[in-house]
Formats: structure tokens, sequence, C-alpha cells
């Protein structure tokens, strides 16, 4: 199974890369977040070590199902052969109706077949007030329109 864009990877190609990655993640769909991994791929999320697609399935199901009407928004930091860097903040709730504004960059590796056969994510939350609250569309994805993080002084 190929996923392009291959690497190495190009600006305009990283950013495609992670441009898909965020619309992956905003469907909130374990499953079809889970088959842009290789099989046995391998993650370090803040302090929880996860392999393989059942396992990356499963950790997104458990965390989309605390993290409610979750909202991301991925930017490029660097790109180099089949390695990307990526910053990113989403924002969510819990189920007491606290939201909360999620900071992190992440390090991911790719196979030649465009598969990411590595993530390493560190990850902080801040509480903030539901009317500090910066992502306002539909959940789903992103629209075109919408400003990036750096748009939006994140």
């Amino acid at each position: 199974m190929s996923r392009p864009p291959l690497p190495p990877f190009t600006a305009e190609t990283a950013a495609q890369k992670a441009r898909m990655a965020e619309d992956a993640w905003n469907s909130r769909d374990p499953q079809k977040v889970a088959l842009a991994y290789t099989p046995d791929s391998v993650w370090r999320n803040r302090a929880e070590f996860i392999q393989g697609r059942d396992a990356i399935a499963a950790f997104l199901t458990r965390k989309w199902s605390r993290e409610l009407d979750y909202r991301l928004i991925k930017e490029v930091w660097a790109h180099e052969g089949n390695r990307i860097a990526v910053r990113f903040a989403y924002e969510w709730r819990d189920d007491s109706g606290q939201w909360f504004r999620s900071y992190g960059t992440e390090n991911w590796e790719f196979d030649e077949a465009g598969l990411m056969a590595r993530r390493i994510a560190s990850i902080n939350d801040l509480p903030i007030a539901e009317s500090d609250r910066r992502y306002h569309w539909p959940l789903g994805r992103r629209p075109d329109d919408h400003p990036s993080l750096s748009d939006l002084g994140l």
C-alpha cells in the first residue's frame, strides 16, 4: 500500500502530508487514521508507548471518547528526507464542559511507501474559558480559509 506524497519531502509535499494528517485526525475516525501508519508503527504520545495499527486505533478511540468536540490544526516546522516535524494545537472539552487547548510537537518518520513508521509527540494542555476558543468551524475538516496556527498567533 502506498500513501503519497512519498519521501523525500519538499516543503510543498511536507505541508501536504501535514494537512492530510490534520484532516484525518479531525475526522475522529480511529480506523481511518490508523491506516496512515505502518502495521508495526511505533508511537510515543506523552508518556504512553504504542505499537501497531490496532493499538493506535484503540488509543484514538479512548482519546476521542474523552476529548470531545476535538478540532486540530497542524503546521510543518521542518522536514528533511523521510522526516517531518510539525507543531500543532487542538481544542477540546471534557465531559464536564471544561475547554482545553493542547499544544505540542510531533516528529514523524515515514517508510518508502509514505506510511508513518514512527511518531513521537510531546503535548501540554491548557485549560481555557469557552470564550477563549479560536476554533469554531463545524466538526470535521478545517475550512481552507480558516487561519493557520501562525495566523492565530499560536
